[in-house]
């Protein structure tokens, strides 16, 4: 009997372009939602075809690594299933962020001494940029680029041999963050507010680039980003006469320079304070205190726009803790501005379960489609459970396929001829610098509410 999975597969496989490619999308994401340690390649075909995994092994790394559908289609239609029960007339949001995946080695496509978030410190991994639509029902990222260091890009042959498209140029993150939100517009994706923690939201370009948009946003942005207050903001242009060019400097008094936002919190009255509750955590409500102040960027020499300061500072610590520049209207409550700030958690979600659920780091080729295609896969599992999830609540749990048993005889390729049965097919493990985030397979945690 034809299942929802099935169905949700069938939906998906039809983008791919050839009827042959829909064997490869069924198995590959049946065989990332199954509860074993590894999903690379070898150990999906051991426990999708047991009897020949040899045979599988191939036809699945060819559709992985090298068939040519688009992950962009592939995305659409995962977005397209999940949009529907998301409930996004309540409250949508566009999540950017970008996450690390340690690497061994130089070959790989985009590996380099980067900072890597996973292991909070700089060190050899692979970086991609991710674009999530949001609501306060859930989260699923929409879209996802590795960014390609400028070693990389300034190295024709290097990118070349693992596949780099020979049209791809050298873009910082904010540029394709930026690019795959245009891309998202032009999708037709419910706009919603923008969000980014300091590494995007410092750029006074990105943000005047969503503001161009038409997009609402709520970034982290440094302690010392600078800001007028508007007892202190600068006086606009003179009008114009109607001889020469128009004005368009602001003129600044020196008397009444921009402050930080750092010395903007430390100068506001202890009445400026309010303890705010944003959601129920695991331990219990999550709260501190906020302000909240009407401010202009000081970056630049034209009139901006009034938006939100919003700072965050603890009860008892000895200075603020975040700061978040804001477009959301004039008239929002510190609530609200807070609840938007700290949607951004459910992209920390999202990628705690694509890499401990659903393999999104242990794809072991080393080209450019191949990765690419091992996270669209891995997104499309995650949705189909996501999807369900928000369908029926915590009523039932989606199930699962069932995991096939490995045969007594099999051995995992460079085993030892003596070596015993590995199920858990875990000869590639990494450890994240001692580290042990993994939780246990045995449930899926997406599977209940955050």
């Amino acid at each position: 009997m034809e299942t929802e999975l099935d169905r949700y597969l069938e939906r998906l496989a039809k983008v791919l372009g050839h009827a042959d490619r829909r064997a490869g999308l069924r198995d590959y994401c049946r065989g990332l939602m199954l509860p074993i340690q590894r999903k690379s390649v070898e150990p999906l075909a051991a426990h999708i075809d047991p009897e020949h995994v040899a045979a599988k092994h191939q036809s699945l790394h060819h559709f992985v690594a090298k068939s040519a559908w688009s992950d962009a289609a592939v995305l659409r239609e995962v977005r397209a299933v999940v949009q529907a029960e998301l409930g996004l007339e309540h409250g949508a949001y566009w999540i950017i962020d970008d996450t690390g995946l340690p690497r061994q080695g130089r070959h790989s496509v985009g590996v380099a001494r980067q900072y890597c978030g996973q292991l909070g410190k700089t060190e050899n991994c692979q970086v991609a940029v991710s674009l999530s639509l949001a609501s306060d029902a859930g989260s699923l990222p929409i879209q996802w680029q590795l960014y390609l260091p400028e070693v990389w890009a300034s190295d024709p042959a290097r990118c070349a041999k693992v596949g780099v498209p020979e049209t791809l140029r050298f873009a910082t993150k904010t540029d394709i963050a930026l690019s795959q939100v245009e891309r998202a517009l032009a999708d037709g994706v419910p706009p919603g507010v923008v969000l980014a923690d300091p590494a995007y939201g410092d750029s006074a370009a990105f943000r005047d680039r969503l503001t161009e948009l038409g997009l609402c946003y709520a970034v982290g942005v440094r302690c010392a980003t600078a800001v007028w207050t508007p007892d202190t903001a600068p006086e606009a242009p003179p009008p114009n006469t109607g001889r020469g060019r128009p004005r368009t400097r602001v003129r600044r008094d020196p008397a009444r320079p921009p402050v930080s936002l750092k010395e903007l919190a430390q100068r506001l009255p202890a009445q400026a304070w309010q303890t705010v509750a944003w959601r129920e955590g695991t331990n219990g409500t999550l709260q501190s205190r906020f302000a909240a102040v009407r401010v202009q960027a000081a970056h630049g020499d034209r009139p901006r726009p009034e938006q939100w300061a919003l700072i965050e500072w603890p009860e008892g610590d000895a200075q603020p803790l975040k700061y978040f520049l804001s477009s959301q209207p004039a008239d929002t409550p510190l609530e609200r501005l807070v609840h938007v700030t700290k949607m951004r958690w459910r992209i920390e979600r999202d990628y705690r379960e694509l890499k401990q659920e659903f393999g999104l780091g242990q794809y072991e080729g080393r080209n450019w489609r191949g990765l690419h295609h091992h996270a669209t896969l891995c997104i499309a599992a995650y949705g189909f459970l996501l999807w369900q999830r928000l369908r029926q609540g915590d009523k039932k749990k989606s199930a699962r396929p069932p995991t096939p048993a490995l045969p007594k005889s099999y051995r995992p390729r460079g085993s030892r001829p003596d070596a015993t049965t590995r199920s858990g097919l875990d000869r590639h493990a990494q450890t994240d610098a001692g580290r042990t985030d993994r939780s246990s397979t045995a449930t899926l945690s997406v599977l209940r509410e955050g």
